[in-house]
């Protein structure tokens, strides 16, 4: 049997993205075609929103309707072997150290590159995307639209992620570094 919705807790996360976005209720109203007294009720916890009327909410404030339905706690632990790893065997390995949490596109990675190889290039992400990467040992050529950056144990660099992108390990042991990234959504 399917949990009765929390209307209360729609109503506090709607208000919470709203205002998080900057939008008046009178915006958020033009912007989802749902009239200013029913979000004001829907974020008051007073009426329950048909599945259209939470469709349009969620799409103009740039979410799914599942992630405006989302209760879990802001606390989520993530046991290793939970973590996704990818990646080609004896080459290069990628694992996500931070869980995946609704509403938010951040990611802090863990990655390996075995001993000369190239681990590729990557496409530009959407722009305001940041990154942050440290090298923990080993040599990277990190090469960022064309412009090689060699990075040695302990050396960091902060980028735009929206250019191209590519990880190389031109020496003859392992290169771990940890990447963090904030990736640009639409509603920013």
């Amino acid at each position: 049997m399917q949990p009765p919705l929390n209307i209360k807790m729609v109503g506090e996360k709607v208000r919470r993205l709203r205002q998080g976005q900057g939008f008046s209720l009178e915006e958020l109203s033009t912007r989802s075609d749902v009239s200013r007294s029913m979000l004001s009720a829907v974020e008051r916890g007073e009426k329950a929103p048909t599945i259209v009327v939470l469709g349009q909410i969620a799409t103009a404030l740039n979410t799914s309707i599942s992630r405006l339905l989302d209760d879990r706690p802001l606390t989520i632990v993530q046991r290793f072997h939970e973590q996704i790893v990818v990646g080609e065997p004896d080459t290069y390995e990628r694992r996500t150290l931070s869980p995946r949490i609704a509403g938010v596109e951040f990611e802090f990675l863990r990655m390996t590159i075995a001993p000369s190889v190239d681990a590729g290039s990557y496409p530009p992400h959407a722009p305001g995307t940041r990154e942050f990467l440290v090298v923990e040992q080993g040599e990277l050529t990190l090469t960022l639209d064309g412009q090689e950056h060699v990075l040695r144990d302990g050396d960091s660099i902060y980028y735009d992620g929206e250019c191209a992108h590519a990880y190389r390990n031109d020496n003859e042991t392992p290169c771990i570094f940890y990447l963090v990234m904030d990736i640009a959504t639409a509603r920013r």
